[in-house]
Protein backbone atom coordinates (compact mmCIF):
# COMPACT_ATOMS: atom_id res chain seq x y z
CA UNK A 1 0.00 0.00 0.00
CA UNK A 2 0.67 3.76 -0.95
CA UNK A 3 0.32 5.85 2.09
CA UNK A 4 0.62 9.42 1.70
CA UNK A 5 0.45 11.83 5.11
CA UNK A 6 -0.15 15.27 4.79
CA UNK A 7 1.18 16.90 8.29
CA UNK A 8 4.62 15.70 9.81
CA UNK A 9 3.48 17.32 13.16
CA UNK A 10 3.20 14.29 15.93
CA UNK A 11 0.22 13.05 14.83
CA UNK A 12 1.58 12.31 11.16
CA UNK A 13 5.30 11.28 12.40
CA UNK A 14 4.04 8.19 14.77
CA UNK A 15 1.65 7.23 11.85
CA UNK A 16 4.18 7.35 9.06
CA UNK A 17 5.99 5.21 11.90
CA UNK A 18 3.46 2.45 12.61
CA UNK A 19 2.85 2.35 8.92
CA UNK A 20 6.49 2.16 7.81
CA UNK A 21 7.33 -0.57 10.51
CA UNK A 22 4.20 -2.25 8.64
CA UNK A 23 6.02 -2.76 5.44
CA UNK A 24 4.39 0.17 4.19
CA UNK A 25 5.44 2.09 0.95
CA UNK A 26 4.87 6.01 3.20
CA UNK A 27 5.28 9.50 1.99
CA UNK A 28 4.96 12.59 4.46
CA UNK A 29 4.30 16.22 3.12
CA UNK A 30 5.30 19.10 5.88
CA UNK A 31 5.42 22.49 5.15
CA UNK A 32 8.06 23.22 8.57
CA UNK A 33 11.87 22.66 6.73
CA UNK A 34 13.03 21.72 10.40
CA UNK A 35 10.19 19.11 11.15
CA UNK A 36 11.05 17.46 7.67
CA UNK A 37 14.75 17.32 8.88
CA UNK A 38 14.11 15.18 12.21
CA UNK A 39 11.34 13.24 10.46
CA UNK A 40 14.42 12.69 7.63
CA UNK A 41 16.59 11.65 10.09
CA UNK A 42 14.52 9.17 12.37
CA UNK A 43 12.84 7.55 9.33
CA UNK A 44 14.72 7.78 6.14
CA UNK A 45 14.03 9.43 2.95
CA UNK A 46 10.05 9.23 2.94
CA UNK A 47 9.61 13.04 3.48
CA UNK A 48 9.17 16.37 1.25
CA UNK A 49 8.88 19.37 2.30
CA UNK A 50 6.05 21.71 0.52
CA UNK A 51 1.85 22.49 1.05
CA UNK A 52 -0.13 19.38 0.45
CA UNK A 53 -3.25 21.46 -0.31
CA UNK A 54 -1.56 22.71 -3.66
CA UNK A 55 -2.29 20.58 -6.66
CA UNK A 56 1.63 20.81 -7.45
CA UNK A 57 2.93 19.19 -4.86
CA UNK A 58 0.32 16.18 -4.71
CA UNK A 59 1.49 15.65 -8.27
CA UNK A 60 4.81 15.39 -7.04
CA UNK A 61 3.93 13.66 -4.43
CA UNK A 62 2.40 10.67 -6.77
CA UNK A 63 -1.36 10.90 -5.16
CA UNK A 64 -2.04 9.96 -8.97
CA UNK A 65 -1.29 5.76 -8.01
CA UNK A 66 -1.71 6.37 -3.61
CA UNK A 67 -3.95 4.38 -2.45
CA UNK A 68 -4.75 6.32 0.73
CA UNK A 69 -4.71 10.24 1.54
CA UNK A 70 -4.23 11.13 5.02
CA UNK A 71 -4.47 14.63 6.04
CA UNK A 72 -3.64 15.11 10.20
CA UNK A 73 -2.35 18.92 9.68
CA UNK A 74 -3.77 20.88 13.01
CA UNK A 75 -6.32 22.44 10.45
CA UNK A 76 -9.60 21.49 9.75
CA UNK A 77 -9.94 23.65 6.48
CA UNK A 78 -6.01 22.67 5.18
CA UNK A 79 -7.42 19.11 5.20
CA UNK A 80 -10.62 19.33 3.93
CA UNK A 81 -8.80 20.72 0.77
CA UNK A 82 -6.09 18.52 1.35
CA UNK A 83 -8.58 15.23 0.97
CA UNK A 84 -10.68 17.24 -2.04
CA UNK A 85 -8.01 17.82 -4.57
CA UNK A 86 -6.70 14.14 -3.87
CA UNK A 87 -10.07 12.51 -4.69
CA UNK A 88 -11.15 14.79 -7.20
CA UNK A 89 -8.21 15.74 -9.10
CA UNK A 90 -5.83 13.01 -8.51
CA UNK A 91 -8.58 9.63 -8.07
CA UNK A 92 -7.40 8.64 -4.85
CA UNK A 93 -9.81 5.78 -4.17
CA UNK A 94 -9.88 6.86 -0.39
CA UNK A 95 -9.09 9.78 1.81
CA UNK A 96 -9.22 10.15 6.06
CA UNK A 97 -8.96 13.38 7.34
CA UNK A 98 -8.59 14.23 11.13
CA UNK A 99 -10.95 17.03 12.24
CA UNK A 100 -10.25 19.13 15.79
CA UNK A 101 -14.12 20.37 15.53
CA UNK A 102 -16.25 17.41 15.60
CA UNK A 103 -19.48 20.09 13.86
CA UNK A 104 -17.39 19.91 11.34
CA UNK A 105 -17.91 16.21 10.37
CA UNK A 106 -21.08 16.31 8.92
CA UNK A 107 -20.06 19.18 6.04
CA UNK A 108 -16.61 16.78 5.59
CA UNK A 109 -19.11 14.21 4.62
CA UNK A 110 -20.76 15.80 2.52
CA UNK A 111 -18.08 16.91 0.49
CA UNK A 112 -16.90 13.60 -0.23
CA UNK A 113 -14.38 12.44 2.12
CA UNK A 114 -14.46 9.32 2.94
CA UNK A 115 -13.45 9.45 6.72
CA UNK A 116 -12.85 11.92 9.51
CA UNK A 117 -11.15 11.04 12.63
CA UNK A 118 -11.45 13.38 15.55
CA UNK A 119 -9.72 12.99 18.98
CA UNK A 120 -12.30 15.43 20.51
CA UNK A 121 -15.41 13.13 19.74
CA UNK A 122 -13.57 10.09 20.67
CA UNK A 123 -12.59 11.47 24.23
CA UNK A 124 -16.04 12.98 24.62
CA UNK A 125 -17.74 9.57 23.50
CA UNK A 126 -15.36 7.75 26.18
CA UNK A 127 -16.39 10.40 29.11
CA UNK A 128 -20.73 10.45 27.77
CA UNK A 129 -20.42 6.78 28.60
CA UNK A 130 -19.36 7.20 32.27
CA UNK A 131 -22.19 9.84 33.16
CA UNK A 132 -25.31 8.86 34.38
CA UNK A 133 -27.07 12.37 33.74
CA UNK A 134 -26.37 11.93 30.03
CA UNK A 135 -28.58 9.60 28.50
CA UNK A 136 -28.48 10.11 24.69
CA UNK A 137 -24.78 8.68 23.88
CA UNK A 138 -23.14 8.62 20.13
CA UNK A 139 -21.79 4.81 20.13
CA UNK A 140 -20.77 5.76 16.56
CA UNK A 141 -20.61 6.95 12.99
CA UNK A 142 -21.99 5.65 10.05
CA UNK A 143 -19.09 6.07 7.21
CA UNK A 144 -19.77 7.63 4.17
CA UNK A 145 -23.63 8.46 5.45
CA UNK A 146 -23.88 11.05 7.91
CA UNK A 147 -25.30 8.95 10.51
CA UNK A 148 -24.85 7.76 13.73
CA UNK A 149 -25.84 5.14 16.05
CA UNK A 150 -27.08 6.51 19.76
CA UNK A 151 -28.22 4.92 23.34
CA UNK A 152 -30.75 6.31 25.43
CA UNK A 153 -31.52 5.08 28.29
CA UNK A 154 -35.85 6.15 29.41
CA UNK A 155 -37.05 7.46 32.61
CA UNK A 156 -40.01 7.58 34.32
CA UNK A 157 -40.07 11.16 33.09
CA UNK A 158 -39.58 9.95 29.55
CA UNK A 159 -42.27 11.18 26.73
CA UNK A 160 -41.53 7.87 25.04
CA UNK A 161 -42.61 6.12 28.33
CA UNK A 162 -45.51 3.76 27.79
CA UNK A 163 -45.92 4.72 24.24
CA UNK A 164 -46.19 2.01 21.26
CA UNK A 165 -42.97 3.14 18.67
CA UNK A 166 -45.42 2.64 15.65
CA UNK A 167 -47.03 6.11 17.69
CA UNK A 168 -43.39 8.13 17.71
CA UNK A 169 -43.14 10.58 15.25
CA UNK A 170 -39.16 10.14 14.80
CA UNK A 171 -36.97 12.15 13.04
CA UNK A 172 -36.97 11.92 9.44
CA UNK A 173 -34.73 9.26 8.33
CA UNK A 174 -34.81 7.79 12.07
CA UNK A 175 -35.04 4.33 13.30
CA UNK A 176 -35.26 2.85 16.53
CA UNK A 177 -33.24 -0.78 16.02
CA UNK A 178 -32.60 -2.64 19.44
CA UNK A 179 -34.09 -2.40 23.16
CA UNK A 180 -32.52 -3.88 26.17
CA UNK A 181 -34.34 -4.06 29.50
CA UNK A 182 -33.72 -3.40 32.57
CA UNK A 183 -31.89 -7.31 33.27
CA UNK A 184 -30.10 -6.45 30.49
CA UNK A 185 -32.21 -9.07 27.81
CA UNK A 186 -32.23 -7.48 24.31
CA UNK A 187 -35.31 -7.44 21.93
CA UNK A 188 -35.76 -6.24 18.36
CA UNK A 189 -37.72 -2.95 18.13
CA UNK A 190 -40.88 -2.85 15.86
CA UNK A 191 -44.17 -0.84 15.64
CA UNK A 192 -45.71 -2.69 18.28
CA UNK A 193 -42.62 -2.26 20.63
CA UNK A 194 -44.08 -0.14 24.13
CA UNK A 195 -41.31 1.20 25.14
CA UNK A 196 -40.48 1.07 29.40
CA UNK A 197 -38.84 2.95 31.86
CA UNK A 198 -35.27 1.59 32.42
CA UNK A 199 -34.56 0.39 29.08
CA UNK A 200 -31.79 0.97 27.00
CA UNK A 201 -33.13 2.43 23.24
CA UNK A 202 -30.73 1.96 20.35
CA UNK A 203 -30.98 3.92 17.32
CA UNK A 204 -30.03 5.20 13.79
CA UNK A 205 -29.97 8.68 12.98
CA UNK A 206 -28.79 12.06 10.98
CA UNK A 207 -26.09 13.63 12.96
CA UNK A 208 -28.12 16.65 12.98
CA UNK A 209 -31.34 14.79 14.18
CA UNK A 210 -29.84 14.35 17.40
CA UNK A 211 -31.47 17.04 19.46
CA UNK A 212 -35.06 16.12 18.17
CA UNK A 213 -34.57 12.57 19.10
CA UNK A 214 -33.19 13.46 22.54
CA UNK A 215 -36.12 15.73 22.85
CA UNK A 216 -38.59 12.78 21.71
CA UNK A 217 -36.82 10.09 23.92
CA UNK A 218 -35.82 11.96 26.81
CA UNK A 219 -37.93 15.39 27.05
Amino acid sequence: MYAIVAGGGKVGYYLAKELVEQGHEVLVIERDSKQCAIIQEDLGDIVMQGDAAEASVLAEAGTARADVMVAVTGDDEDNLVICQVAKKRFRAPRTIARINNPKNELIFKKLGIDMTVSATQAILTHIEQELPTHHLIPLMRIRRSGFEMVEATLNADSPAAGRRLGDLELPEQSAITLIVDADGMPRAADADTVLRPGEQVFAFAPADSEDDLRELLLG
